[in-house]
C-alpha cells in the first residue's frame, strides 16, 4: 500500500491562460521593485503585457453574499428555475429526474442586489446509495443558506415527499419561500392554492420554463434576504475549528476534554458521532467554535443511509471551517485513510493542524517508528503544525490553541506586491529555470490574489516545470512563512509571438 501523499495533489493549482503577447527583448526584471515610481511601474506592466485588471491585490470575495438555496423533490423544475433566476442556461435541465446531484453555486443579481443561488439535487427521505448523497447535499445547502426557495410541482400538488421536506425546513430555522412551479395559466393558479396545506404560507406561482411570475418571486426573495450572507461567510467572531479523522480516533473525547464537560457521546464503538456537533468553547481567553464531526470511513461511497449523510455533513463542516484539526492515532501506524483525510483538508483550502492523539499509549518503540512514518508519509504537509496529546488524560491539550493560531495566521498572510516581486527577482537571478528545448522561461511578475488560503498569480514567459514550481513554493514558505496553510499558485503565461 502506498501511503505517500500525491505530490500532484491540489496543493498547487495551475491556471494557464492561453493569451499571447509580444515582449520587447529589452525587458528585464528590475532589481528593486520597491524603488519603481508609479509611472515606471505602469510602463513596465505595459511592456510585460499585463492588464491592470489582472492585478488582484484585493480578493474578489463573494463569501459575504447572501445565499439562496433552491430545494425540492426530484423533477419539480429546480434547475429550470435556477436558470430563470440567473438569466442564463447554466444548470443542466432534463426531463429525467435526478440529473442534478451536487450543490452548484451561481452568481446572480436582481435590481442591483447581488446574491448566490445554489441549485440542489432532488431531496428524498429514505434514499440510499447515490440518492442519499444527493439528499445530503440538498440538506447541507439548506443549513448553509440565508433563504430557501422550496419548489413544488403545482400540477401534481403536495406529496408525502413534499411534506417530509417541510419537516426538514422547519428544523433549519431559515426563511422559506414556497414556490408553485409549472403554473402556465389561471386554472393552474387555482390548483396551486391547495399548497396552503403545507403550512408554509402563500405559494408563489411561477412558470420557470416560460418566466411567468419570476420577477414577482425575485422581489419576494430580495425582501427576505439579509444585507450580508451568513451561510458561507467567514466568521467575524470566533474561528471555526473542524475536528476530523477516522472513526474512533478521539474527536469527541478531545471536544469533551476542551470543554470540561461530556458534551459529545463517547463510546469505543466506531462511528458514534453522526451529525456535526458545534460547541462554543473558551480556550486561552479566546472563543472558538469547535465542530466535532463523524469519522470518515474509507468506503463510505459504498455505504447507505446515515453513513452517507454523516460523511457529507463532515465535508460540509470542513467547508465552513477556518482550520481543520486532523486527529491521528499515535499508537497505531498511519493508514491510507489518514492521508486521504489530510489531502481532503489541503484540497479544501483550509488551514491545517495535525494532532497525534492517544500519546499515553505510545512507548519508545512506537515513538521510533512513528517518526519514520512522519518523515515518509507526511513530507508533503511538513508545513502543518503537529502536536502530541492525550484526549483521555488531558495531557498537552493546552498546545492546541498555539498551533491553531499559527495556522490561521499563515492562512491569512498577505505579502505586499513590491516585496513579493523583489523576492521573485532574487529567485530568478540566483536560481533561474533550467533551459528546455532552447527556451528558458522566466517569472516576470507576481501578485497575491487573495488570502484564506493564500493564492498567487505568477506571470511568466513560458511554462514552469513541476519541479521548479515546487521550488518556488518552498522558497515562498521559507521567506514568508505560511505555517499551517496550503498555497495556491496560478500561472499566466506570456510568450513571445512568433514572427
Amino acid at each position: 500500500m502506498d501511503n505517500e501523499l500525491d505530490p500532484n495533489a491540489e496543493t498547487i493549482i495551475y491556471d494557464v491562460a492561453g493569451d499571447v503577447v509580444e515582449l520587447d527583448d529589452s525587458v528585464e526584471i528590475p532589481e528593486r521593485w520597491e524603488d519603481l515610481t508609479e509611472s515606471e511601474y505602469t510602463a513596465l506592466l505595459d511592456q510585460l503585457g499585463i492588464p491592470s485588471d489582472e492585478l488582484l491585490d484585493e480578493p474578489d470575495d463573494l463569501s459575504n453574499l447572501p445565499i439562496v438555496a433552491v430545494v425540492g423533490r426530484p423533477n419539480v423544475g429546480k434547475s429550470t428555475l435556477v436558470n430563470r433566476i440567473i438569466g442564463r442556461r447554466e444548470a443542466v435541465v432534463e426531463d429525467t429526474p435526478g440529473v442534478t446531484r451536487d450543490r452548484v453555486r451561481y452568481e446572480s443579481e436582481w435590481n442591483g442586489v447581488p446574491f448566490i443561488v445554489v441549485d440542489t439535487g432532488g431531496w428524498e427521505q429514505d434514499a440510499v446509495g447515490m440518492s442519499a448523497q444527493v439528499s445530503a447535499q440538498a440538506e447541507a445547502a439548506i443549513n448553509s443558506s440565508d433563504v430557501v426557495v422550496f419548489v413544488v410541482d403545482a400540477t401534481v400538488g403536495a406529496t408525502d415527499a413534499d411534506e417530509q421536506i417541510v419537516r426538514v425546513l422547519r428544523q433549519a430555522k431559515v426563511p422559506v419561500i414556497l414556490v408553485a412551479n409549472k403554473v402556465d395559466d389561471e386554472r393552474a393558479e387555482l390548483e396551486a392554492t391547495r399548497l396552503w396545506s403545507l403550512g408554509l404560507g402563500e405559494p408563489y406561482t411561477v412558470s420557470a420554463l416560460h418566466g411567468r411570475g419570476s420577477g414577482d418571486l425575485l422581489d419576494v426573495v430580495l425582501a427576505a434576504l439579509p444585507e450580508e450572507g451568513s451561510g458561507q461567510a467567514r466568521p467575524r467572531g470566533p474561528h471555526r475549528v473542524a475536528l476530523l479523522g477516522k472513526p474512533n480516533v478521539g474527536k469527541s473525547s478531545l471536544l469533551n476534554a476542551l470543554t470540561g464537560e461530556k458534551r459529545a457521546v463517547v463510546d469505543s464503538v466506531a462511528g458514534t458521532t453522526v451529525d456535526p456537533v458545534d460547541e462554543l468553547v473558551v480556550m486561552d481567553d479566546e472563543e472558538w467554535i469547535l465542530v466535532d464531526t463523524a469519522g470518515i470511513r474509507r468506503k463510505s461511497k459504498n455505504a447507505s443511509g446515515h453513513e452517507y449523510f454523516a460523511t457529507l455533513r463532515t465535508k460540509s463542516a470542513l467547508d465552513k471551517a477556518d482550520v481543520a484539526v486532523v486527529l491521528l492515532d499515535a499508537s497505531a501506524p498511519l493508514t491510507e485513510q489518514d492521508l486521504r483525510i489530510i489531502s481532503m483538508v489541503v484540497e479544501s483550502g483550509r488551514a491545517l493542524v495535525i494532532a497525534f492523539n492517544k500519546w499515553d499509549l505510545v512507548d519508545e518503540e512506537r515513538r521510533y517508528y512513528l517518526e519514520r512514518e512522519i518523515e515518509r508519509d507526511l513530507v508533503q504537509v511538513a508545513w502543518a503544525p503537529r502536536i502530541n496529546f492525550s484526549a483521555k488524560t488531558g495531557w498537552h491539550k493546552d498546545r492546541l490553541v498555539p498551533a491553531l493560531r499559527s495556522s490561521i495566521a499563515g492562512w491569512e498572510t498577505r505579502v505586499p506586491t513590491g516585496r513579493m516581486n523583489a523576492f521573485l527577482a532574487d529567485i530568478v537571478a540566483s536560481h533561474p529555470h533550467p533551459v528546455r528545448g532552447g527556451k528558458q522561461p522566466k517569472i516576470l511578475f507576481g501578485t497575491q490574489a487573495s488570502v484564506a488560503p493564500p493564492v498567487f498569480v505568477l506571470f511568466t514567459s513560458g511554462f514552469l516545470e513541476a519541479g521548479y514550481r515546487r521550488f518556488v513554493e518552498r522558497r515562498f514558505r521559507e521567506e514568508f512563512g505560511f505555517i499551517g496553510s496550503p498555497i495556491v499558485i496560478n500561472l499566466r503565461i506570456r510568450e513571445k509571438r512568433r514572427r
